[in-house]
């Protein structure tokens, strides 16, 4: 999320929302969270949140072989009760009947248990042997017109020609495109959250959840993402969850009707969140800046969530654990990760791992400097006695050198040196390659605007994401040039044409994309499934020679194959001598140009494009 979005917003629409004080909702006859479990988990214990009105003044009982209660939480609000359950390995599928009795009167709930999967194409993890396509669901494509308004929503505007209302994209939209996503080259979908938003505003975004259990309805059903997750799975693409762990959307029944007073981190008035991740780090920071940080709010409609409540922890914990059993997908993109707490997300890291050891975990680290960005990450020392249990990161670090080193004159630090001295810092990472590369998202101004719409710069920054180390990813909408600049943020989140029936033109064809276009668009294509089919690119070692007069050398390789990349930020065509390459290139005495498939056997010198980039194998 952009914090300069929401800023926005509340100018726009004015700030609508008061930070706690707010009229509670008719409590509903009985909600049990999760909606229903598994035996056979690694962690045997379970913390059900139950929500009906005085249901604190009930006892619980029930007799299920192989499952205990173990104790029974009250907290302030007596519309809530946690209950602490042990889930024994010699349990079986089967109903709980929970039974709640004060006395007077009798309620039995039904609680399923269900059998934990076994398959094997579930909960494959991502790796940089992938591509990741990500979509804004509600700009992307209209499967069913049926669900574009919801009645009983809190908003039920639709209109397009606005930036901040739904546009009507759904999941079976994007189902429609799988075939389109998989030719193309991808290999795994990131979704912004499709969970629901019943908002009253702006709620497209997805990052104001009010149901952690629910699938917008504006966007299809729980069982159409599980079916989305297994079409995707059926052609070799893999799905990425994105996740707020920091807030919630102020219309959840758990702010309406608050289960105590310290569920969320509350103020004398409203406090945003002073967005300094540097206080976190900062051996001179003040307290109150590092609290303001991590327990300021978001923004008015998003309250933070205190995760020092253990309920809290329990709560977020098992709702993640849930979506990764129930669905199958296969790793998770957590949003704002800096401003949560960094021990409950070192506590969340492991237990994620512990019971999906195959997860692909990245977090959202939008931070300036590559010390900032790896201090989230796993395994180092740069917080001593802390481990984050945090993978990878979003890498914003290349993202800056690729939005910066593009636009300006070569120098000593300066063009193509930037990407360069980023990555001279990668031994501050456990593994490198486990960062998600990127040229732009759903939070930052596209690309191709960025590079003033020079389509060759464009290309040359997507030959470089894909393939030096790490997991690229791709906006939706880039292979088709899409433009814009956050200023709102909703400017780069426009529909792809075509994917609404009413559309004059659809660019998922060739035959509704321009020249120019269709021009980035095969290039991407090509680079991608070259990509695809290329382990080198994967798993190879990287070698890079620091660039000089405004060209950039490096390898990728294994003990059977070297890829050569190029990058020239030069106006005119430059004959690179090749003698100082020597360590990477002796023995080799071809080289194949894999996007136009011309093979060179004279590697002395090669000609490289001017403002471009290629990209060959070496043959001996």
């Amino acid at each position: 999320m952009n914090r300069k979005y929401l800023l926005i917003i509340c100018i726009v629409f004015g700030s609508l929302f008061p930070v706690l004080a707010q009229k509670k909702k008719a409590a509903p006859s009985m909600r049990v969270d999760p909606a229903f479990w598994w035996t056979g988990m690694a962690v045997e214990e379970l913390q059900l949140l139950v929500y009906a009105p005085q249901i604190a003044s009930k006892a619980v009982s029930f007799n299920y072989p192989g499952v205990r209660l173990l104790k029974t939480n009250k907290v302030t609000n007596p519309n809530y009760l946690f209950l602490d359950l042990v889930i024994e390995k010699t349990a079986k599928p089967g109903t709980i009947e929970l039974l709640f009795s004060d006395g007077k009167s009798k309620q039995i709930y039904n609680y399923e248990l269900k059998a934990k999967s076994t398959a094997t194409n579930r909960v494959q993890g991502v790796n940089s042997s992938d591509f990741i396509y990500l979509i804004l669901p509600d700009r992307f494509a209209n499967g069913d017109s049926g669900n574009d308004v919801v009645k009983g929503m809190n908003e039920t505007a639709l209109n397009r020609d606005s930036l901040f209302f739904r546009h009507g994209g759904d999941l079976q939209g994007i189902i429609n495109k799988l075939d389109y996503l998989k030719d193309f080259g991808v290999t795994a979908i990131w979704l912004n959250p499709e969970i629901e938003n019943d908002q009253p505003k702006t709620s497209f975004h997805g990052y104001a959840a009010t149901d952690l259990y629910k699938v917008d309805p504006r966007l299809g059903t729980n069982q159409l993402y599980y079916d989305f997750v297994n079409k995707c799975h059926a052609r070799g693409m893999k799905v990425i969850k994105d996740l707020v762990h920091n807030h919630i959307g102020n219309e959840s029944f758990l702010v309406k009707d608050k289960p105590s007073a310290d569920f969320f981190h509350e103020w004398p008035k409203f406090q945003r969140s002073n967005y300094k991740d540097g206080t976190l780090m900062d051996p001179y920071a003040a307290s109150v800046d590092k609290k303001i940080m991590s327990n300021g709010w978001f923004d008015y409609h998003m309250p933070d969530l205190n995760q020092d409540n253990s309920y809290v922890r329990k709560y977020l914990t098992q709702n993640h654990l849930w979506w990764i059993e129930v669905a199958g997908i296969d790793g998770f993109r957590l949003d704002t990760y800096a401003y949560n707490d960094l021990e409950f997300m070192s506590e969340w890291g492991q237990r994620m791992k512990l019971e999906y050891p195959k997860l692909t975990i990245f977090g959202e680290t939008w931070v300036h400097g590559v010390t900032n960005q790896a201090f989230f990450t796993q395994n180092n020392d740069l917080k001593k006695g802390y481990n984050s249990y945090l993978p990878g990161a979003t890498d914003f670090q290349i993202y800056w050198a690729l939005e910066k080193g593009l636009n300006e004159n070569f120098g000593w630090t300066e063009g193509l040196n930037r990407l360069y001295h980023t990555l001279t810092s990668d031994f501050m990472y456990d593994d490198p390659n486990q960062n998600v590369v990127f040229l732009d998202n759903h939070d930052v101004a596209r690309y191709y605007s960025v590079v003033k719409e020079d389509i060759d710069k464009l290309k040359m920054a997507f030959t470089f994401m894909m393939t030096t180390r790490g997991i690229p990813s791709l906006y939706y909408g880039s292979e088709i040039l899409m433009t814009g600049f956050t200023n709102p943020d909703a400017l780069v989140r426009a529909d792809f044409p075509g994917g609404w029936a009413s559309d004059k033109v659809n660019k998922f064809t060739p035959a509704g994309r321009t020249t120019k276009e269709n021009e980035a668009f095969d290039y991407m294509r090509k680079m991608a499934n070259w990509r695809r089919d290329n382990q080198v690119i994967h798993t190879g070692k990287l070698m890079q020679f620091y660039p000089e007069n405004g060209v950039y050398v490096y390898f990728k390789y294994t003990n059977d194959k070297t890829v050569m990349v190029i990058l020239n930020q030069n106006k005119n065509v430059v004959n690179l001598e090749t003698a100082r390459f020597e360590e990477r290139m002796s023995g080799f005495s071809s080289a194949k140009n894999i996007m136009t498939g011309d093979v060179d056997n004279s590697l002395a010198s090669i000609a490289v494009p001017a403002m471009g980039a290629i990209v060959m194998e070496l043959g001996k």
